[in-house]
């Protein structure tokens, strides 16, 4: 199984260059039969599941749940998760609340556990109070895990008042 983390910041015009490399990247795991596996959420997330569905690979999407019930998302996540419910093969809920950064890098390092390779879609600068992406990039590394890490050129963030970096 491949996963993909990334920055939550990315601009569309990175996310538009992402799929297209993911795609091209995620046809070879397809072949080989293998499986990608995302966290429910808008951005990265959406591209890397058009990517996986035009490559032919497996996409499973993984939902927030309490008590085994999907929890409610917010508004912008909910409209990718469904895009991501349509493009995916198989749904796996894992108990954690979307609304805690804490809680959601936990569901990435439990998610990460199950996969051999992970994509990375990094810039190198260090996790903070908003991105996780360094931590999990570390996490999966000291775990073992084979990763590739992607910032194409041109690849841009949005800075918090909105404008790219």
């Amino acid at each position: 199984m491949i996963a993909v983390v990334g920055h939550p910041d990315l601009t569309a015009p990175t996310l538009a260059l992402l799929e297209e490399e993911l795609r091209r990247r995620l046809a070879e795991f397809a072949r080989a039969g293998r499986g990608g596996l995302v966290r429910a959420g808008q951005g990265l997330p959406v591209a890397f599941g058009r990517a996986a569905r035009a490559a032919g690979l497996a996409l499973v999407t993984v939902l927030p749940s309490r008590n085994g019930v999907p929890d409610v998302l917010e508004s912008l996540d909910r409209r990718a998760a469904g895009e991501l419910l349509l493009l995916s093969e198989q749904v796996r809920l894992l108990d954690y609340d979307p609304s805690d950064r804490s809680a959601c890098v936990r569901a990435d390092e439990s998610l990460l556990r199950s996969c051999a390779r992970l994509l990375a879609v990094w810039d190198g600068s260090p996790s903070d109070g908003r991105d996780a992406t360094a931590h999990l990039v570390a996490f999966a590394r000291s775990s073992g895990m084979d990763v590739e890490v992607l910032w194409p050129e041109g690849a841009g963030r949005m800075t918090p008042g909105g404008d790219r970096t």
